[in-house]
């Protein structure tokens, strides 16, 4: 079968890809080693509560984003969420706290020493610094102090990343927190001149900076696969490896479906799978660069679904709480889903969803089901505050091995690489969350990007 681009994995990435190439009249096809399409994104309705296994929410909406749901509309709508996500809660000595989103919260928060509050004040006069590969805790303790770190950085950091603070290198990881201090000197500096640079040029406004689908995020990438149609996607495709012909330079990209065997020949092809599975579908690319990507860590997570349809009094309204390594607790944090979106929970129901494992603490991942739901039930008491005798209507575990990619000190040279066997082997692209970022909005944009250059 000949066609202009094959892409290999029909996650969000991929997906978003093969929608914008499609709409360019390229033809495209996109191979699937799973029986559904999605990736990581996947949602759930049970009892009255509508959950999601991989990802909550999207942070940050580009302009590709827009535009991808517009192109879907009707068949799916962006959720913007409610006001109460802009409040986030941090865990410290046994109580949440709020975490504070400006000079005077972060003067009288508890979450911070004295002495910090002053190194805080202090900030804008502090030197900038010259090491590239320096890591975000580094970066922080050393502009803002390692209280900062401990209850802002840190619990961040196991939000986004389920990292650690001292293994991801800020430039890689959060390149618009080192853009910062290289341009400005100061992160406040920064935040005040881009404060003066927003009035004076206004861009579009969006509710809110969190989105998802309405009715759950699956329903994006459901529009998506009926947007290319079924002849395009080709799910449960097993053994994929891409060969390409130097003479002609096309490419071969063979898989195995069903028993059968499946050619395609295309002058690209598209790499959207994790780091780790690309020595089985690139044989021919020399093991030594293939290394140098392939090495990239990714933070082991278990996901849990809390629901409770009648939570009483108690009161959620904020993004949810996040938990510092520093407190030695089971958890990286809970968030409220149904606090944020509608119609995630019964009326006077909760949804939560439980995070746990990350960088910090990967053997809690391999707990058995029961010791996972006696912890979350603990700690459904201790932290949430639901009285002994009330007890999740719903629990439901969700495992994932390879969640999050770290984007640590090795970065730079696997970013290198992907840039050097591009040009080496034209038509082959080598996207995915091992570069460009790895929230859903990074992904979605490049993959519009990335179909655009093609198209």
């Amino acid at each position: 079968m000949k066609k202009d681009v094959v892409i290999i994995g029909a996650g969000l990435t991929g997906l978003s890809a093969g929608v914008e190439l499609t709409k360019r009249g390229v033809s495209v096809v996109i191979l699937e080693k799973a029986n559904r399409s999605g990736g990581q994104i996947r949602t759930f309705h049970e009892e009255g509560f509508t959950f999601e296994s991989g990802p909550t929410t999207g942070s940050g909406v580009t302009e590709e984003v827009m535009t991808l749901f517009k192109e879907l509309n009707p068949d799916c709508e962006i959720e913007f969420a409610k006001k109460e996500a802009e409040k986030r809660l941090i865990w410290k000595n046994g109580k949440f706290y709020a975490l504070p989103n400006g000079l005077w919260g972060g003067i009288t928060t508890p979450l911070f020493t004295l002495s910090d509050k002053f190194r805080i004040l202090g900030e804008p006069w502090r030197a900038k610094g010259t090491d590239p590969d320096e890591s975000v805790g580094a970066l922080a303790s050393r502009r803002l102090g390692k209280s900062f770190v401990d209850y802002a950085v840190e619990p961040f950091l196991s939000g986004v990343y389920a990292g650690n603070a001292y293994s991801l290198v800020t430039r890689h990881a959060l390149p618009k927190l080192y853009q910062l201090e290289q341009i400005y000197g100061s992160f406040i500096k920064g935040a005040i001149a881009k404060a003066k640079e927003a009035k004076h040029h206004p861009k579009p406004k969006t509710p809110s900076s969190i989105f998802s689908a309405k009715g759950g995020l699956e329903n994006l990438t459901k529009a998506m696969t009926t947007y290319l149609g079924k002849d395009r996607i080709f799910l449960s495709a097993e053994n994929i490896i891409i060969q390409p012909d130097p003479e002609t330079g096309i490419w071969k990209t063979t898989c195995r479906q069903n028993g059968q065997c499946l050619t395609f020949t295309s002058p690209h092809v598209i790499t959207t799978v994790g780091a780790y599975a690309l020595p089985d579908i690139l044989p021919f690319v020399d093991k030594t660069n293939l290394a140098k990507i392939a090495n990239l860590r990714y933070a082991p997570v278990v996901q849990i679904a809390v629901g409770v349809k009648n939570k009483g009094k108690l009161n959620f309204n904020a993004f949810g709480g996040l938990i510092s390594p520093k407190d030695k607790e089971d958890f990286l944090g809970i968030l409220f889903p149904s606090s944020c979106f509608d119609n995630r929970s019964p009326e006077n129901g909760i949804l939560f969803s439980f995070f746990m494992g990350g960088m910090h603490r990967s053997e809690l991942t391999e707990l058995n089901n029961n010791e996972i739901t006696d912890k979350v039930i603990r700690q459904f008491h201790r932290m949430l505050g639901f009285p002994i005798a009330k007890e999740p209507d719903l629990i439901r575990i969700f495992r994932h091995k390879y969640a999050i990619p770290q984007y640590e000190r090795s970065s730079e040279e696997r970013f290198k690489t992907v840039e050097l066997l591009e040009k080496k082997y034209r038509g082959l692209h080598l996207a995915g969350n091992l570069r460009d970022g790895i929230g859903m909005n990074q992904r979605i944009t490049q993959g519009i990007k990335l179909a655009r250059e093609i198209g």
